[in-house]
Formats: structure tokens, C-alpha cells, sequence
């Protein structure tokens, strides 16, 4: 096959306007669509910048006609042109007040007929778009996700590099740490039997990095964490990984509040009002029923307990009056048209995942009360508890009882997911605040001891150290989450930096001396020699890319990710290694006793 001559492109196919009429243009890019409309060939062609129309006419060679009559959707072609004026006008494309009169073609590459059509609308299956990633990737609006992404990357290196921040890479390959999520394991070659794993973040080695003594660290890096898959979770993901030296809390926040409002402003031409508000976790569970809370709505919790102590509605009461349980409501404005007993039915459905029992209502309307509980009250007993509420007629009161835990989940759903059925959740409002003052450790019943609730390398608050050795679960944490409009955009705290405390920090998971050495020793030895007080914080980039640009998943604006499977369907990952590469791994794969179907238990041995 003789060698194709490339055309030097001049323009960008959507760049091309008025100005450029008259002007003899080269233009690469694919086939949107052809119309042959007789002496008349009308070629649509796109590129990441846009589209444009191209004419082919009778006054071209009959050869070069030909040719374009064979065109079709996703050809690869070059054309040389003039740029004229269009008679009929386009004004739904940014080109559509010009065309391009051809008087050359090159076919670099024909195309068979997609499988799915390259425009936004197309309704694809999910699952087929991943499959044929490198069409759904050529739509305007995936090039423009990527585009998006590509300009928060390059704002984000100016900011860090111009307030003194290092850019640094971390191994991927790290040693697996039982802690937090599961680890991705990947097997030595050269040390059969051993096992590195990919790191859920660079955690460690940032701290080594202040102990080292770089001051400030940042690095838009890889993630991995072997987990179910969601609409804004991938198991690999990218995040913004920060770290500071000398600093306290505010001062970190300060910074990070600096870059948010230049990220907004750069972006969305949103101007972000500083300092941002901060909410103690307490609070928030109070408040919102959830330690990443929307505050772009009301339908506040409010805590009925001590009112309803002893009422003659037995939920109520039992609540009341058990220690750790308590009775909350939330009031929907107006809502009581919007809702029957079917939908509260449904309402009352979706909340048993977080192990409510049930929902208690009240409806207001004028000169009448209704509710779930009305043998146990008269009107005047319905109307106090309204009173309670701030209730006025037509609004819908949601009563949850039982565990605080299971109060706030329940709740703190109702509020989010009604007010979406509202409309009231508007993508235009950017409602950002810090969550602060979160516990250190929570309790895992079913491992019968306290986990780190961010990581155990988070500092707890001065005045509560001697507590770690008496109540853990009050332990409040130097910790800190950003949030936007109930979405939690990272998190962060202040460090561990005394070797004796974070050894009482290990002791405090359950962990012996031994244990915390085996796991963590390469840190605690760090700490022998003078570490600096730090702190920093870790962003989801791909969630905030997905929550600029306005799409409901990170798949959205991720090049290549994986789907609900965590397969990636284009190129069939995972798959299965062969034979020589176990045998060279050291792995056997064994198959389940007791079934005919072979399971990837992957077990490792020596030599």
C-alpha cells in the first residue's frame, strides 16, 4: 500500500468563523455523517474542537466526487478547501454561518458501521459504552469531561507550586497493611511467597516526606482500594494528595480554602465566599443526620426526645427513654399534597436498610391533623407535637425512633431523597462547609474492638488523650472533611507526630507492640528522629470532576474505567495468567472442594 501523504491542518474544524471566508483551509478529523443530495455531497466533520460542514460540488474532478459519495460515519479524512459563507445557516453550530467548498480528500482510514452512535444522546447501554470506549470517547461531550479534568489538573499544579508545595512521587508498589480497606495484592517474582501491594494512598510515605523535611508536599496521584464499585467510587481512582509542616488545623484549611475558591472561580466562574463554614461531626448528626450533610435545603432533624418521654405511643416512649436512642423528626415544607400513604409506604421501605423498624407521620391541614399514631392522641396532643415542629398547614412531619445511628441514617436519607423528588437540590448552588471534631475511633461489633474512623495516624485532640486509655469512643479526632452539597470531596487531619502517642494510638486498635513494629515499623523508626508537627488532606479528583461538570457518575469524566464489575470491558482486564507465569509467581490456583467450578482463591507458596 503506497504511503499516504498527510495534510497539514490549519484549523481545527470548530474554530473556523466568518473571518476565515475566503481563506483556503486544511482540516483533519472523522466523518460525522454524509448526505449526497445528487450534484450536491454534504459531509459533516468533527474533531475535539467541533464540527463543520464540507461541500462537495459538481465543479470538483468526477474522481474526487466519487470518492466522497463513499464516505461514510467515522471515516478518518483529510480535506482542502475554501472557506465560504453558508446559505442556509446553522445557528445550532458554532460553524454554522460558514461551510468548506472541497477541492481535495485524503481517506487515511475507512470505518465499519459503530455499534453506537458517536453523539451524546445516543441512550447506549452503559456496558456497551465501556466495551467500545474508544467510540463513546469520541463524543463532544466526553472530550469535553476530559478537557474539563485536564484544566482542573493544571490549576491544580499552578496553586500547590505557587504556594511553595513539591510535587513528589510515592511507589505504587508498598508493603499490604491489614488496616482500612483490602489491599491489591501483586505477587514477587524475585521473593516467592511475598507480596506487595498497590497503595490506598500515599499516606506513609507523605509523613516520611515532612519527616524528611520538605514542609509542603502535593501529588495528583494513583489510588487503589479492592471494593464494591458505585456511581462515585472506582477501585482505581485519582486523588490530590496534600501535606504541611508547622501547621495547626486552620492553617490547613486556610490554604485549602484559597484553592477551592480559585478551582471554582477558574472553572465555573463561581465566586466561593471565605472563610467557609465549619460544623463540629456532632453537629451535623444533630442537624442533618449525616457527617457529610447538604446544606442547600432545610428539613432539619429535630430532637424530640425529651417531649415525648413518656408518651402513650410506646415507640415513642421506649426511644425516650433508652440510653444511645432517641426520637427525631424532620418537617417537609408543604409537602403534603406531594406525598400519599403509598409513597410514605415506600418511604418507610427504603429506610429498613439502615435497620429502622419504621416511619411515624403527621400531616398538618387546616382544621384537621392526621397521623400514623392517632389512637394515641387527641387533636390537641397532634397539635402540640406540630407546635414542636414549627409546623404550618400543609406541611408533612417524618418521625424515626430507636438508635441514634439508625435515627440519623434514616433521616438523613429522607431529607436528601425528598428534597430531590422536590427539586430542590439546584446543581447551580455550590454549598461547601468543613465537618470538624470527628470521633478518633468507632466500635466494629463484629471484630469485638475500636478502628481508626479516618486512619491511625490521625491525632486526637490534647485534652482528649487521657481518655484513650479510659473511654476511646469520646475521643474526638484533629480530623476534617470538605463536603459539597452532601458529597464529601476529601478529608484530612492533623498528624500523629510523637512516637509514644501514635504507639498508644496502635495500642488503642488492639494492636500489640509486636504487630504495630511488623506493620508499621519503618514509620515508628522514622519518629526516633525528630519529626515535625504536620498535616494535609486528600481529595477525590475524579469526584470533583464529576460534580464541576455536572454528571451523576465518575465514569463520566474517567477516560477508562472500570464498570459495576469492576471489569473493564474493553480490554477484558482482569484475565486469567497463564501457566508459566504462575509457575514463575510461585501460585497455584486451587479449585473449591465441593464444586465443579474453578475459583480464583489465588494461595501462594515457596520456592
Amino acid at each position: 500500500m503506497a504511503e499516504q501523504h498527510i495534510l497539514k491542518r490549519t484549523h481545527m474544524c470548530g474554530e473556523l468563523r466568518q473571518s476565515e471566508i475566503g481563506r483556503t483551509v486544511s482540516l483533519n478529523g472523522w466523518v460525522q455523517k454524509q448526505r449526497n443530495l445528487g450534484g450536491l455531497i454534504f459531509v459533516d466533520l468533527r474533531d475535539k474542537s467541533g464540527l463543520v460542514q464540507i461541500v462537495f460540488d459538481e465543479d470538483v474532478p468526477e474522481e474526487l466526487f466519487q470518492e466522497a459519495d463513499h464516505l461514510r460515519s467515522e471515516f478518518v479524512i483529510g480535506v482542502s478547501g475554501v472557506v465560504r459563507e453558508r446559505e442556509a445557516k446553522n445557528p445550532q453550530m458554532a460553524t454554522g454561518d460558514i461551510e468548506v467548498l472541497a477541492d481535495r480528500l485524503v481517506v487515511y482510514s475507512a470505518a465499519e458501521t459503530p455499534p453506537i452512535y458517536i453523539k451524546d444522546d445516543d441512550e447506549a447501554n452503559e456496558n456497551l459504552r465501556l466495551k467500545y470506549r474508544f467510540l463513546d470517547l469520541r463524543k463532544p461531550k466526553m472530550q469535553s469531561n476530559l478537557a474539563f479534568r485536564h484544566r482542573l489538573a493544571q490549576i491544580t499544579r499552578a496553586f500547590f507550586d505557587q504556594e511553595g508545595f513539591i510535587d513528589i512521587e510515592t511507589p505504587f508498589l508498598i508493603k499490604p497493611t491489614p488496616e482500612g480497606a483490602r489491599d491489591y495484592l501483586v505477587p514477587s517474582r524475585v521473593n516467592q511467597g511475598r507480596f506487595y501491594a498497590l497503595p490506598q494512598s500515599p499516606q506513609m510515605f507523605k509523613q516520611i516526606l515532612m519527616a524528611a523535611g520538605f514542609d509542603r508536599y502535593y501529588q495528583i496521584v494513583k489510588c487503589f482500594r479492592d471494593e464494591d464499585l458505585r456511581a462515585d467510587r472506582q477501585m482505581e481512582f485519582t486523588q490530590i494528595d496534600i501535606e504541611m509542616s508547622f501547621v495547626e488545623m486552620d492553617e490547613v484549611l486556610e490554604v485549602q480554602e484559597r484553592f477551592l475558591q480559585k478551582l471554582f472561580r477558574e472553572t465555573l466562574d463561581v465566586e466561593v465566599a471565605l472563610p467557609l463554614p465549619r460544623l463540629t461531626y456532632d453537629e451535623a448528626m444533630a442537624r442533618y443526620g449525616s457527617d457529610k450533610p447538604d446544606i442547600r435545603f432545610g428539613f432539619e432533624l429535630v430532637d424530640l426526645s425529651e417531649k415525648l418521654a413518656g408518651s402513650a405511643f410506646p415507640v415513642f416512649a421506649d426511644a425516650a427513654a433508652t440510653g444511645g436512642s432517641s426520637v427525631r423528626a424532620i418537617r417537609i415544607d408543604g409537602a403534603d399534597p406531594s406525598f400519599s400513604r403509598k409513597d410514605i409506604d415506600k418511604m418507610q421501605e427504603a429506610i429498613r436498610v439502615f435497620g429502622a423498624k419504621g416511619l411515624a407521620w403527621l400531616r398538618v391541614r387546616e382544621g384537621e391533623l392526621t397521623s400514623s399514631f392517632n389512637k394515641f392522641y387527641d387533636q390537641a396532643g397532634l397539635s402540640e407535637i406540630a407546635g414542636w415542629m414549627d409546623a404550618k398547614a400543609g406541611d408533612l412531619i417524618l418521625f424515626v425512633a430507636g438508635p441514634d445511628n439508625i435515627v440519623f441514617d434514616s433521616l438523613g436519607f429522607l431529607r436528601r431523597d425528598l428534597a430531590g423528588k422536590l427539586g430542590l437540590l439546584d446543581d447551580s448552588v455550590y454549598s461547601l462547609l468543613w465537618v470538624i471534631d470527628f470521633p478518633l475511633l468507632e466500635y466494629d461489633e463484629e471484630a469485638g474492638r475500636y478502628t481508626a474512623m479516618h486512619h491511625p495516624f490521625t491525632a486526637p485532640r490534647a485534652e482528649d488523650i487521657p481518655l484513650l486509655d479510659t473511654d476511646p469512643g469520646k475521643v474526638k479526632a484533629k480530623a476534617y472533611d470538605i463536603v459539597l452539597n452532601g458529597v464529601e470531596l476529601g478529608g484530612g487531619s492533623i498528624r500523629i507526630h510523637d512516637r509514644d502517642l501514635q504507639k498508644k494510638m496502635f495500642s488503642a486498635l488492639g494492636l500489640s507492640d509486636e504487630e504495630a513494629e511488623n506493620q508499621f515499623g519503618f514509620l515508628l523508626e522514622a519518629f526516633k528522629y525528630g519529626v515535625p508537627p504536620h498535616g494535609g488532606i486528600a481529595y477525590g479528583f475524579d469526584r470533583i470532576a464529576m460534580l464541576l461538570a455536572h454528571e451523576k457518575s465518575i465514569r463520566e469524566v474517567i477516560a477508562f474505567p472500570k464498570n459495576q464489575a469492576a471489569l473493564c470491558l474493553m480490554s477484558g482486564a482482569p484475565a486469567e495468567a497463564t501457566a508459566d507465569q504462575l509457575t514463575e509467581l510461585g501460585i497455584r490456583i486451587e479449585a473449591e472442594t465441593g464444586t465443579d467450578e474453578v475459583e480464583p482463591d489465588v494461595s501462594s507458596h515457596e520456592g
